[in-house]
């Protein structure tokens, strides 16, 4: 008898509140990067109405404007109307941000004497399966591909009606493991106060939802468009929004396990963002070598220490070869120190920026270097596939 279960995953627009400081923590990162590529950057962001508020520890040998990156990322963004909650032109920008600690820096630069250590404890996961050619989990896949489409459909004036904020949640059937259909869709999309409930309602499904989830869907998905009646007040204005507030969305929906540790605003000196970027790279190519449906990759470090603690990997029973194997094989074709890290992935560009919303996974796009399945082929070699 097969088994039939649902998971569901949620996403968020770059004009939620949350995404904003995201996004603007990334931003510094990438304009200190731009000019020294070994800066040291942990940037906090805080906005609410009319505000935002920038504060961490930075060590660089580079000036920002960190109020220009501001305002220019809120213009991006598309806060661009005091309307929306918060304009990129007269909002107030506050800012807090004063050297990196040496006690930690002594542990994490790198020295004749010294190689150099992983910026923090903790763990980090990376995780995927084949649910989609991406090798990401279907619903958060779904979920992200509607904010992304809310966005355009925005941007492009294709309705004119919608503004920054929004989020998703796509629930997926599964049966026997795999995705078979779209239960149910949730989009909740800030809008102008003008437009009518009836008119949001036909233009998300037939702007946003058929063309990401078209093939997914059928006569018995259930569609929630702004439940609530009206999102009229969205942004910073209805709701405060804060660096790091949303860890699942940025990676795999729920599915597979989280270290705890956000992403941005970090330089890859932090292993909570470098050692998940790795610890995805790892798994998506023991996924692609075909030696698991499914793969969870857990790495762990202490501050100041180069060599991770701990190795993990789980294949949930969907493995062809040995799981024995498959560790031995990752562990001779991956490299996992701090530097390696960092080295192989080419992490000290600034890229960051476009990673803080739509997800740090399951995108091809230049700059997602763990993204890639250049390992897959020796991984297969090494399992005797």
């Amino acid at each position: 008898m097969s088994k039939k279960e649902l998971f569901t995953s949620e996403s968020v627009t770059e004009g939620h509140p949350d995404k904003i400081c995201d996004k603007v923590s990334d931003a510094i990162l990438d304009a200190m990067l731009e000019q020294d590529a070994d800066s040291r950057v942990a940037v906090e962001c805080l906005t609410t109405t009319g505000l935002v508020m920038v504060a961490g520890e930075v060590t660089t040998k580079g000036y920002v404007n960190i109020p220009g990156v501001v305002r220019n990322t809120l213009k991006e963004i598309g806060y661009t109307n005091p309307e929306y909650g918060i304009d990129y032109k007269d909002c107030a920008v506050l800012t807090s941000v004063h050297e990196q600690s040496q006690n930690i820096a002594v542990g994490v630069n790198q020295t004749k004497e010294h190689e150099q250590g992983a910026g923090d404890q903790g763990m980090m996961f990376g995780f995927a399966c084949n649910d989609t050619p991406e090798l990401m989990p279907l619903p958060i896949s779904l979920a992200h591909k509607l904010t992304r489409r809310l966005s355009e459909v925005r941007k492009q004036k294709i309705l004119d009606w919608v503004r920054p904020d929004g989020k998703s949640q796509v629930t997926v059937e599964y049966e026997d493991g795999k995705p078979r259909r779209v239960t149910a869709v949730v989009i909740a999309v800030h809008h102008d106060p003008k437009v009518s409930l009836d008119k949001i309602h036909s233009d998300v499904i037939q702007h946003v939802i058929k063309p990401v989830c078209g093939k997914w869907v059928d006569r018995e998905t259930k569609y929630h468009i702004n439940a609530t009646g009206v999102f009229a007040v969205g942004g910073p204005e209805a709701d405060s929004g804060v660096t790091g507030r949303k860890i699942i969305v940025d990676t795999y929906g729920g599915m597979g396990r989280h270290g705890g540790g956000c992403f941005s605003g970090k330089d890859p000196s932090k292993v909570d963002r470098s050692a998940a970027y790795m610890a995805r790279y790892v798994a998506k190519n023991v996924v692609a070598a075909g030696l698991a449906d499914k793969c969870e990759v857990q790495l762990a470090y202490s501050i100041g220490v180069a060599d991770p603690v701990s190795v993990r990997v789980d294949c949930f029973g969907t493995n062809k070869v040995e799981e024995e194997k498959i560790v031995e094989a990752v562990r001779k074709e991956f490299a996992f120190k701090p530097a390696q890290i960092i080295k192989h992935l080419k992490l000290k560009r600034p890229i960051y920026a476009k990673t803080a919303a739509y997800g740090h996974f399951g995108r091809e796009e230049p700059g997602f270097t763990w993204e890639k399945t250049d390992k897959a082929a020796a991984l297969k070699k090494a399992c005797g596939l």
